[in-house]
């Protein structure tokens, strides 16, 4: 099937199946005229390709672990134990993540709790929030 067909049978756009092909995820046959043609065992590649964006893995951690991963009744089943070793990393880096994010809202959240009354009233807050769009002074 050409990708327009495939696209719709994915439910993943074009662009994408093309992006996908681009960084390795999917290796689509070529006609003659170049055009790309996919199969039907294409479809369940998306589905684990898919998966993976969703797991939070970016496209190079997947291209390296794809070929260790099926997607069989909706989840993600490792078939090597290679795929592990990558998925410990990303799990490390996942976790160095949120502990950063978590830092920042209790900064932010220090922030706002230190902000003197006037500013926390929402009518005056809007007031000021008005005032500051209609002078333009924080237009770039």
């Amino acid at each position: 099937m050409q990708i327009g067909e495939f696209a719709d049978r994915t439910g993943v756009p074009q662009r994408l199946l093309r992006y996908y092909e681009e960084r390795g995820l999917l290796t689509p046959g070529r006609t003659d005229a170049g055009h790309r043609t996919f199969q039907d065992s294409d479809v369940p590649r998306v589905e684990t390709i898919r998966a993976l964006l969703a797991a939070g893995l970016n496209t190079e951690t997947i291209r390296i672990v794809l070929p260790c991963t099926d997607y069989r009744a909706g989840h993600l089943v490792p078939t090597c134990t290679e795929m592990l070793t990558h998925l410990a990393g990303e799990q490390d880096r996942q976790t160095a993540s949120i502990a950063r994010l978590e830092r920042s809202k209790q900064a932010i959240d220090g922030l706002l709790a230190a902000a003197p009354p006037e500013l926390t009233d929402p009518v005056r807050h809007a007031a000021l929030h008005n005032m500051r769009e209609g002078s333009g002074a924080d237009r770039v």
